[in-house]
């Protein structure tokens, strides 16, 4: 018996402190959802900036992932960091910052707007709802949840919608952004996601 509320001790710290860094890593994600205002207002220095923190990351985390511990970066990734990202060089941010910069550079404002937000509160609540209260798993994805992907789902046609005023479109996006999050794609749904539903509002 003892031995048996020990393990369910240990699983429990386990899973709130994969659930702590998932929800500090998607708040990172959620915040993109600025980079479309500071666009709008100032989009070359607002791309300059992103190429900027992008380089920047790439140093430093190639210095960390060799052992060389850089301060606040090193500690941003360590807090952020999936189990499977341990000892390796984490490359969710470096993605991140090359999707919104792609959209931004491919499509016009409104649909790079549309592709960003898509990123940050699609792929970013649906992370943390699979995660919080995720329980129909998806087969062959990974760990995907039904809870995650209809609230990726949610998220996406809401925000879509504010930016298109267009039911129809903001519908279309929803559906096929929510179909890209849910696949086993690691880190490469930070491109796929901002691109190809910009591409979606642009063609569309």
């Amino acid at each position: 018996m003892k031995y048996f509320c020990y393990q369910i001790g240990i699983e429990l710290k386990n899973q709130l402190t994969s659930l702590r860094k998932e929800f500090f890593r998607k708040t990172i994600h959620i915040c993109t959802a600025f980079v479309p205002l500071f666009m709008h207002f100032a989009r070359v220095p607002a791309i300059l900036c992103l190429c900027a923190a992008g380089v920047l990351y790439i140093i430093a985390e190639s210095l960390r992932s060799n052992g060389h511990e850089i301060p606040l970066v090193s500690d941003i990734t360590a807090a952020a960091a999936r189990k499977r990202d341990e000892n390796k060089f984490v490359l969710g941010p470096v993605t991140l910052v090359a999707g919104i910069i792609a959209a931004a550079l491919l499509w016009d404002e409104k649909a790079a707007s549309v592709g960003i937000l898509a990123l940050a509160f699609g792929d970013g609540l649906a992370s943390l709802a699979g995660k919080s209260f995720g329980k129909i798993h998806v087969p062959y994805t990974h760990g995907k949840t039904v809870e995650g992907s209809l609230t990726c789902f949610a998220a996406i046609f809401s925000s879509t919608f504010l930016v298109t005023d267009n039911c129809q479109m903001s519908l279309l996006v929803a559906t096929l952004g929510a179909l890209i999050e849910v696949l086993p794609l690691k880190d490469f749904d930070n491109l796929i996601i901002p691109i190809f539903l910009g591409g979606i509002v642009t063609y569309f």
